[in-house]
């Protein structure tokens, strides 16, 4: 039997509470009771000033759990445009600020010389530190996007019997990182949605190496959506059941949107509401309790 003695630490995003701030996120993950946060490095300033984070984090007496190194279109100039540069940067961030993880995607089409260094350096990093650089499965540009997205283009999906139809991805290595094979990813339900990919599937082939998960929902749109858990047909439950009941030693971390949230009242309870569900769903019975 697994020894399950350690709950699993829940955090939030700090992408979560966008078009809030870095600090909001803080203030959000202290109120609301997160076990910490995980810190999306991009555009704004306080998010690339690793001593300002780690002031934030001893503030509200959070931790930072993991980092997400600045990989997305709209921060492809943020620590520079040198992408290796840029992951050595965010393995050496999450180690000043004490977190055990950096979330990666894998690199674009055009950042050849990255794309051919990107193996060895992953490998490399995870070898001279103590973080864990994982690797997260991505999605497609499908072609429905063009035709009406949202429900429409998830229904496409559906009728479909869950494949992407027409599609083309930007990345340089595949969008299922077990294709190339890591020693650590990230699983991110709403990546998994857009990609019409089996999530339950590809956790059994990401295996032991699942060191982190994205807790979010999709419902197959064209779009990423990084809905709350529970509102989409992702297997949001059974993924948490199988992490509490394993020896999964990772985070969990809420990357949800809410920017339709009118007030900041309306934006905490629905971080409350993914919060609460990660909790019930990822409850562990510890040995001695």
């Amino acid at each position: 039997m697994t020894d399950l003695r350690f709950p699993i630490p829940i955090g939030l995003s700090t992408a979560s509470v966008y078009p809030q701030n870095t600090e909001a996120a803080f203030a959000y993950a202290a109120e609301i009771g997160f076990d910490g946060v995980e810190l999306m490095v991009w555009g704004e300033s306080v998010s690339q000033d690793v001593a300002h984070v780690a002031h934030l984090s001893q503030q509200y007496q959070v931790p930072v759990l993991s980092v997400h190194a600045p990989c997305l279109l709209i921060s492809q100039r943020v620590w520079g445009r040198d992408p290796e540069a840029k992951l050595v940067r965010s393995v050496q961030a999450a180690e000043d600020l004490g977190a055990s993880t950096v979330v990666v995607h894998p690199p674009f089409r055009w950042q050849r010389d990255y794309v051919s260094a990107f193996d060895d350096l992953v490998a490399g990093l995870e070898a001279t530190s103590d973080v864990s650089v994982a690797v997260e499965n991505m999605f497609p540009m499908r072609a429905d996007r063009l035709f009406g997205a949202g429900l429409r283009s998830a229904e496409r999906m559906a009728a479909r019997g869950g494949r992407p139809g027409p599609s083309a991805h930007a990345f340089g290595k595949s969008i299922d990182p077990t294709v190339d094979g890591y020693d650590n990813y990230t699983l991110d339900l709403s990546h998994a949605a857009t990609a019409g990919e089996d999530a339950l599937a590809l956790a059994d082939r990401m295996g032991r190496g699942l060191k982190h998960l994205h807790l979010t929902d999709g419902t197959g749109a064209a779009h990423d959506e990084h809905l709350i858990p529970g509102d989409g047909n992702q297997p949001c439950i059974e993924v948490c059941n199988r992490l509490a009941d394993s020896d999964f030693d990772g985070a969990v971390v809420l990357e949800v949107h809410t920017g339709s949230a009118r007030t900041k009242k309306e934006r905490a309870a629905m971080l409350a509401r993914s919060l609460e569900f990660a909790r019930i769903h990822l409850h562990r019975d510890l040995l001695g309790a």
